[in-house]
């Protein structure tokens, strides 16, 4: 099994002046799962080499298992420092694509045509693609086999305008993702807010917030193991 993962290249938060990227457990926690099941994994970002890490998904209160993991993996540090150019990755080398999520990819996914054009490969291929948190943003714009939004009558979550509510972003962000996926005709579904949340819909993974990174790279796995068309 080969999975790409994609991380974000932005590292500004608005106009806050404060910095934001990719969330720290939901690289980690989906990355060892890959690993860990035997599958191979390449990352990749916009503008390639290191993504710019969410300062705040390393204070304390946010810390796993494995985030700690990660902070100890020299490997795994040198392979996030050094991604490859999303324009440069191809789906024919891939099994899945998977999204980890961050406040980041709000702005740097929703029209990225190489991101759209690969997961639009994917899908095509009939290979799954998992998005988590905020990342689920990198599907607002990509389009299925029918030329519909991908999303369109499929079961998704992400993020919830709730969520962005409590950590008191919800002016900051260019659109609440909540909303925008409705709008392109997802049936969006959640939990709890910071509850682990999951929805799958044919070879569609997407996670609610950084609780559902893991379960949410399980819920691939399942995939990558099945032969069920998107």
């Amino acid at each position: 099994m080969k999975i790409l993962m994609v991380l974000t290249s932005h590292d500004r938060l608005g106009d806050t002046g404060r910095k934001t990227g990719f969330w720290l457990e939901e690289f980690a926690a989906p990355y060892y799962l890959l690993k860990d099941a035997g599958a191979e994994v390449a990352l990749a970002s916009p503008k390639g080499g290191q993504p710019p890490l969410d300062p705040k998904s390393e204070d304390p209160d946010f810390q796993t298992e494995a985030t700690k993991r990660f902070r100890t993996d020299s490997a795994a540090q040198a392979e996030l420092a050094a991604t490859r150019k999303l324009a440069d990755a191809s789906a024919e080398d891939f099994d899945a694509i998977f999204y980890p999520g961050g406040h980041g990819p709000m702005w740097d996914m929703p029209d990225n045509a190489a991101s759209i054009a690969l997961i639009e490969a994917f899908v095509k291929a009939g290979k799954p693609v998992g998005a988590v948190c905020h990342a689920p943003v990198a599907l607002v714009n990509v389009r299925g086999k029918d030329g519909a939004y991908l999303i369109k009558g499929k079961r998704v979550t992400g993020f919830t305008n709730t969520e962005e509510e409590a950590v008191g972003l919800t002016t900051v962000v260019p659109f609440l993702l909540e909303n925008r996926l409705k709008e392109r005709g997802g049936v969006f579904s959640k939990a709890a807010d910071w509850a682990p949340y999951v929805q799958v819909d044919g070879k569609l993974v997407t996670g609610q917030n950084p609780a559902s990174s893991g379960p949410a790279a399980v819920e691939l796995l399942k995939l990558l193991r099945s032969v069920e068309p998107m």
